[in-house]
C-alpha cells in the first residue's frame, strides 16, 4: 500500500483515503447497506463499546464514506473529517457542535445567505447571539468581540462579493481571544487554500461545488484540526442524523479526482472572462481575485494558490439590466450552485441571499445590480460570446 502523505496534489485525489477492500477494487466500492454483521453477540458488544474498530450502523459509519472523509481531511491537513447529506448540514453541525447558548458568534457579513438564516432565525431561538462584519477589515473583527464571544466564522472569498479575508490575522485574533476560528473554504476547495495551515481550527465545504463539481449531488464536509474538536464534531452528527449516504459519498470521491484540472482550466478561463467583463461599457464593476483593481489583490495572491473560477460583477442598469441579462444567456445556466463543470450564472439579491433582510444586504454590499457568475470548462470564446450577446439585449 503506497504511503499517499509525501505525494503531489494530483495523486493524493486519486490514492489518497487510503481505500482496500477484500476484493482488491480498483476504485472505493458503494457499501449501500445500512447495517453491518457482527461476528458474534462480543464482537457486536465491543464495537459498541468502542474497543475494537467495526463498522455497526451506516448513520455511525460506512466504508465509502469513510474514505471520503481520510481523503478530504488528508487534503485539507487535518486530524480527521466528517461527511454530511448538505452543505447546510455541515453548517448546522458545525453552530451546534461548537456554541452553547448565552454564547456570540461573529461572521463575514457576506456569509452564504442559508448560513446567516440559520444562524439569525434558529440559533438565536437557543440563545445564541451573532454579528456580521465586513472581515475584510480586521479592526471589524476587534471591535466586535464581546466577553462572550466563541466563534470567528468566516468565508473567504465570501459568497457573493468575493471578499478576501486574511486567515492568519483572524487566527491571531482568536488566539488571543480564546475564539474558535472556523473557515468556509467552498469557493477555493483544498486546492486553492489550506486554511488549517494558516492558523484556523475547523474547516468545511459544501462538496456539491468544486469537490464534486458535476452538479449531480449535494452534500458538505467538515475538517477538525485536533482530535478534540474532531469528537465533539463527530458526536453531534451521529446525534442529529445529518450523515452522508454511501452512494453520495462514492459520487463525491469519482468528481474529486478531477478537482484540481477542473480548476486549472475553469480559473484560466476566469481570468479572461473578468477581463473581458471589467472592460464592457454596461458593465459599473467586476470583483475577482485576479484582477488588479480586487481590493483585497495582494492578500489573494499571498493567501490563495490561485484565483479561483468566481466572479461577481455589477451592471449599471441595475436590477433590470440584470434581470435581462439572465434571461438572455444561452451558454450560461440560470442556476443556484457554483464550482461544476458548466458555467453558470444567478441573481444573488433574489435567488441565494433573498431571505437575507434588505438592510444586512446593503451592509455586506450585496446590490440589486449585482450578478454572480461561476466559469465552467466550456471553450472560454463561448462563454465570452454568450456574455457578450446577454449584454448586447440590455
Amino acid at each position: 500500500m503506497i504511503d499517499t502523505k509525501d505525494l503531489g496534489f494530483n495523486s493524493k485525489l486519486i490514492h489518497g483515503g487510503g481505500h482496500h477492500d477484500e476484493y482488491k477494487a480498483a476504485t472505493v466500492p458503494i457499501y449501500q447497506t445500512s447495517t453491518f454483521r457482527f461476528d458474534c453477540a462480543e464482537d457486536g458488544a465491543a464495537c459498541f463499546a468502542g474497543e475494537k474498530d467495526g463498522y455497526i450502523y451506516t448513520r455511525i459509519g460506512n466504508p465509502t464514506v469513510s474514505a471520503l472523509e481520510r481523503q478530504v481531511a488528508e487534503l485539507e491537513h487535518g486530524y480527521g473529517a466528517v461527511a454530511f447529506a448538505s452543505g447546510m448540514a455541515a453548517v448546522s453541525t458545525v453552530y451546534m457542535a461548537y456554541l452553547n447558548a448565552g454564547d456570540h458568534m461573529i461572521s463575514s457579513d457576506a456569509v452564504y445567505g442559508a448560513s446567516r438564516t440559520m444562524m439569525e432565525g434558529h440559533m438565536s431561538r437557543f440563545g445564541v447571539e451573532s454579528t456580521y462584519v465586513k472581515t475584510e477589515d480586521i479592526e471589524n473583527i476587534k471591535k466586535a468581540i464581546r466577553p462572550n464571544t466563541k466563534m470567528l466564522y468566516i468565508e473567504t472569498p465570501a459568497n457573493p462579493t468575493m471578499g478576501i479575508t486574511d486567515i492568519e490575522a483572524c487566527a491571531k485574533i482568536a488566539k488571543e481571544h480564546g475564539l474558535l476560528l472556523v473557515v468556509d473554504n467552498t469557493f477555493c476547495s483544498p486546492y486553492l487554500q489550506n486554511p488549517l495551515d494558516m492558523g484556523a481550527d475547523v474547516v468545511l465545504h459544501s462538496v456539491t461545488k468544486f469537490i464534486n463539481g458535476h452538479a449531480d449531488i449535494v452534500g458538505g464536509i467538515v475538517i477538525a484540526k485536533t482530535q478534540e474538536l474532531y469528537k465533539k464534531l463527530n458526536v453531534m452528527m451521529l446525534n442529529l442524523g445529518g450523515n452522508m449516504d454511501p452512494h453520495q459519498a462514492y459520487m463525491v470521491i469519482r468528481g474529486l479526482k478531477t478537482l484540481a484540472i477542473r480548476i486549472e482550466r475553469a480559473q484560466a478561463s476566469a481570468m479572461k472572462v473578468a477581463e473581458f467583463l471589467e472592460s464592457h461599457p454596461k458593465v459599473a464593476s467586476v470583483t475577482y481575485p485576479g484582477l488588479k483593481s480586487h481590493p483585497q489583490y495582494e492578500l489573494g495572491r499571498r493567501q490563495m494558490r490561485g484565483t479561483g473560477t468566481m466572479i461577481s460583477f455589477e451592471l449599471k442598469g441595475g436590477l433590470e439590466a440584470g434581470r435581462k441579462m439572465m434571461n438572455s444567456v444561452k451558454l450560461a445556466i440560470l442556476a443556484v450552485s457554483l464550482g461544476g463543470v458548466e458555467t453558470l450564472i444567478q441573481h444573488p439579491a433574489s435567488m441565494t441571499h433573498a431571505k437575507v433582510n434588505a438592510e444586512a444586504k446593503k451592509a455586506a454590499g450585496i446590490t440589486d445590480g449585482l450578478v454572480r457568475f461561476s466559469v465552467g470548462i466550456e471553450e472560454v470564446e463561448d462563454i465570452i460570446a454568450d456574455l457578450t450577446q446577454a449584454l448586447d439585449k440590455i
